[in-house]
């Protein structure tokens, strides 16, 4: 859940960093770039004849996740809670840092292709990688946007914008076909133009309605094709996973919107876009593990920083996650923290490839930031073991 620059192509597809939620924010239904809330082409009354019948008004909390902790007896709003409040939030704007960092390099090369006219040089940048990267940003900044996280949702938008300004760079090289890039510029804008305005409150909830049904088709059918993807040659190259996961993705959305699903339906179906988001940010270090495992000496192109930056700014994400109780930002940021960050420098070690001192400096302040979070989230909601908090995030604060 991070950006960084790799050998894999399939790593390209997911590179950039999500995960945020908030904890004074009960309701779920917005999904600010990439996912429609309450939909105009599915009005509320319907024809029948000669009459016109009320259709039950479902609406679908897109990117739906665990409530923010807020019934809990235990969660005073004392000064310490208060003060780790105001700093988990910091923690989490600061992980714009590494995130820029991260990709400002990518930005710099191509900048110099294009300046050179070697413009075939951005080939090796997968445009499809870029737009399955940038749907995934689009739909956090949406989960964000909802829940009124402010720091992620600066992160998400970090990675929005670097995102289109390389396929910007890759439609200028003409590496991307022009339709596809007006296309991409089309959602880009309205994505983020539709995001703010619902955070302030400024939208329609029909369109806004609309555009979460489109992040959840979309999403629902990029995840299975490039797990898929994933591991050709080893099997068929097809596209069924996508077609398929899209033609279910549609028929649910329709259901759902129709009243023609169980109140736990819909709710499964406005959870969608927000795990299919986490899920391809979680598959990228499955994609890397996999292309280390099948070619070790790739590994020797790995920039062992850009690892480390890129579970910096996972790891710091962790702290806000555990404090408002968002079980689906605090899997995929683990996730990454843990297989995409740590699972590569240790590969690295093993090969030789880093010292034994940057591994084990890596290892301690790991540990030490994990085991920091863990107790502090303990210490300020008056619990006596961290695993406490860890029960809260999974099963719900306890009141």
């Amino acid at each position: 859940m991070a950006k960084f620059c790799v050998n894999s192509p399939l790593l390209l597809l997911l590179h950039q960093n999500p995960f945020h939620s908030n904890n004074h924010i009960t309701h779920l239904k917005y999904h600010p770039l990439l996912c429609p809330h309450q939909n105009p082409i599915f009005p509320l009354f319907s024809y029948s004849s000669s009459l016109i019948r009320p259709r039950p008004n479902f609406t679908i909390n897109a990117l739906d996740s665990n409530h923010p902790l807020k019934g809990s007896v235990r969660v005073g709003r004392n000064e310490s809670y208060q003060q780790w409040d105001s700093l988990t939030a910091k923690f989490s704007a600061a992980a714009n840092i590494p995130f820029l960092l991260l990709q400002m390099p990518q930005i710099l090369l191509n900048a110099r292709n294009l300046m050179a006219g070697n413009n075939t040089a951005l080939s090796a940048v997968p445009w499809l990688g870029m737009l399955t990267s940038l749907l995934g940003n689009l739909s956090l900044l949406s989960y964000f946007a909802k829940k009124k996280e402010k720091e992620a949702m600066v992160v998400q938008t970090l990675g929005v914008v670097s995102t289109y300004v390389v396929i910007v760079q890759l439609a200028l090289a003409e590496t991307m076909p022009l339709p596809y890039f007006l296309a991409t510029s089309v959602v880009v804008v309205s994505g983020l133009v539709l995001n703010f305005l619902n955070y302030f409150g400024l939208l329609n909830a029909g369109i806004w309605h609309f555009w979460e049904d489109f992040i959840t088709v979309g999403g629902l059918a990029v995840l299975p094709q490039i797990m898929w993807s994933t591991f050709v040659p080893y099997i068929p190259n097809s596209i069924l996973p996508g077609a398929t996961a899209f033609v279910i993705a549609v028929l649910a959305v329709t259901m759902a919107r129709n009243g023609k699903l169980s109140e736990e339906g819909v709710k499964f179906v406005g959870g969608i876009s927000g795990w299919t988001a986490t899920l391809l940010f979680m598959w990228m270090p499955v994609s890397q593990l996999w292309t280390n495992y099948l070619n070790p000496e790739n590994m020797k192109g790995l920039s062992a920083f850009s690892i480390l930056l890129a579970m910096i700014g996972n790891g710091l994400l962790l702290p806000r996650a555990l404090l408002v109780r968002d079980f689906m930002w605090f899997t995929g940021s683990t996730w990454a923290t843990l297989f995409y960050g740590y699972g590569n420098i240790a590969c690295l070690r093993f090969l030789n490839i880093i010292s034994n001192e940057f591994f084990l400096a890596a290892t301690v302040g790991l540990v030490s930031w994990i085991g920091l979070t863990l107790w502090k989230d303990s210490v300020v909601h008056g619990y006596n073991s961290p695993l406490d908090s860890i029960h809260d995030l999974v099963s719900g604060p306890r009141r």
